[in-house]
């Protein structure tokens, strides 16, 4: 991922880049820092940047023009115009973990970083995609509010941190601040560790964590615990309503990952901000049209929709072109044991190089864009027999396992069966619930998902790949 800061003050930047993680990152490939000094680009022969604001007032402003070429110096080596301009102003929308996580997908981003009382308004809305803040005060100028963001937005890029699990447990995760940790000594200045820490007892130490980050959020983010309890209540009725057919919905909550957009007794919407989806449940008919409402506008884009009702669709065509609808149903793997695995396979996670045999043989997702994506999440995993790829399976955007292929000289040897065993440990190893969609006539694959003793769900769900219609013709 590459950062490209437009700066009066690149020596900032480049100081800032060449220690700890960040350090280690550039100087391992995972990211890139390119600090564009904004006064190479003045025509002033004293490389003069600002002026007096028309109008009067205090203080000086930094000119359009050097602004506007230093971005497009940028602009003209990436060869496209389509990337994210970040503005660093007290007057933007605040940054925060979920900005974060979307912005590490991105391949470029450009910062903007003002000085003085700030830069003229006609080239912020000539090149300007995002107005960010970090906070409601007063900085001198844009690099430190840059490199915080910077900062937060690389350690989610794969690679960059050593232990990628880390990105995924700590404060914010799930609308809970991070419970207390210790370290050696057992005792210090008469303060000793909790006693529960040393037990041994994982499921004791999880169930410690989490009543301690339950308490420190309600005492310190009343606003993040409430939150927090609205989706634990959301959960409960889910369970309660149907386990297995809700669990899309479930985990994406309890992971941290779905806002609950809307939720009443009639219906429910979670949005997996990560996955750019949405998953709709009715519990009662009445409730579809409102439902169908609560789903945000994505202005004529794509949109993929996972409903769980078939009288949904219905209510759906009157917003949406229904492009292709997929009948599925969940596998839900509801032990906490750990499954068995073959000891004459190896399983190591893929990289970008196996990119394209990934594609000769998996065909269900043909967008290379996406299983690049997951490539370079970790989320693919290899089968290896004597050293050889037999095949692999992963673990997709919104958090199911799948695209499980095993290549055909290698069937019939159990390697389906233990690439999914090994996902599954994966996932309880992180403490969720292990859960894949399986076409509803892929016997084979129902076959397989009760052998390994996941649970099928009863009724079907349905993927949805939908556009939405112009307003004036939307029918409700």
């Amino acid at each position: 991922m590459n950062f490209h800061i437009l700066t009066l003050f690149p020596e900032m930047i480049l100081q800032g880049s060449e220690a700890s993680i960040l350090g280690r990152a550039v100087k391992n490939g995972h990211i890139a820092l390119h600090a564009v000094d904004i006064r190479d680009y003045t025509t002033n022969k004293h490389k003069k940047v600002d002026d007096y604001p028309y109008g009067g007032g205090a203080g000086m402003l930094m000119q359009a023009q050097p602004v506007f070429d230093a971005y497009q110096s940028v602009a003209k080596k990436l060869g496209r115009k389509d990337t994210r301009v970040i503005y660093m102003t007290p007057q933007g929308k605040r940054f925060n973990q979920k900005m974060a996580r979307e912005l590490a997908g991105e391949d470029e981003l450009i910062f903007l970083c003002g000085h003085y009382e700030g830069i003229d308004e006609r080239v912020l809305e000539e090149i300007v995609t995002d107005y960010v803040s970090i906070g409601d005060y007063v900085l001198t100028g844009g690099e430190l509010p840059a490199m915080v963001m910077i900062d937060s937005i690389a350690r989610l890029v794969p690679g960059v941190l050593n232990n990628e699990a880390s990105a995924d447990f700590e404060t914010f995760h799930n609308d809970l601040l991070e419970y207390p940790q210790y370290s050696r000594p057992e005792e210090w200045k008469g303060k000793k560790v909790p006693q529960v820490l040393l037990s041994g007892d994982h499921r004791k130490i999880s169930a410690w964590r989490l009543e301690q980050s339950e308490i420190r959020t309600r005492e310190r983010r009343p606003d993040l615990y409430d939150k927090y309890t609205e989706k634990q209540q959301a959960v409960k009725v889910l369970l309660k309503k149907d386990k297995f057919l809700y669990i899309d919905m479930i985990e994406s909550m309890r992971r941290g990952r779905g806002e609950l957009l809307h939720a009443n007794r009639n219906g429910m919407v979670v949005w997996d901000d990560m996955a750019d989806i949405a998953m709709l449940a009715v519990f009662d008919g009445e409730g579809a049209e409102e439902v169908v409402h609560a789903l945000p506008s994505k202005k004529g884009n794509e949109q993929l929709i996972i409903v769980h009702q078939e009288t949904l669709l219905k209510k759906l065509e009157g917003r949406f072109h229904i492009k292709k609808v997929t009948p599925v149903k969940h596998a839900v793997y509801t032990q906490k044991v750990s499954l068995g695995l073959s000891k004459e396979i190896t399983f190591r996670t893929l990289g970008l190089e196996h990119l394209g045999e990934i594609m000769a043989h998996y065909h269900m997702i043909p967008d290379e864009g996406y299983m690049k994506e997951r490539l370079l999440a970790g989320d693919i995993i290899g089968a290896f027999v004597q050293d050889r790829l037999a095949g692999f399976a992963g673990t997709h955007q919104e958090g199911s396992i799948g695209m499980l292929e095993v290549y055909e000289e290698y069937r019939r040897m159990g390697i389906a069966a233990s690439l999914e065993a090994y996902l599954i440990n994966i996932h309880l190893a992180y403490g969720h619930t292990p859960y894949g969609d399986v076409l509803i006539d892929n016997e084979a694959s129902l076959r397989l998902q009760e052998k390994l003793g996941l649970c099928i769900s009863k009724e079907p769900l349905y993927w949805l790949t939908a556009v939405e219609k112009e307003r004036k013709n939307l029918l409700f």
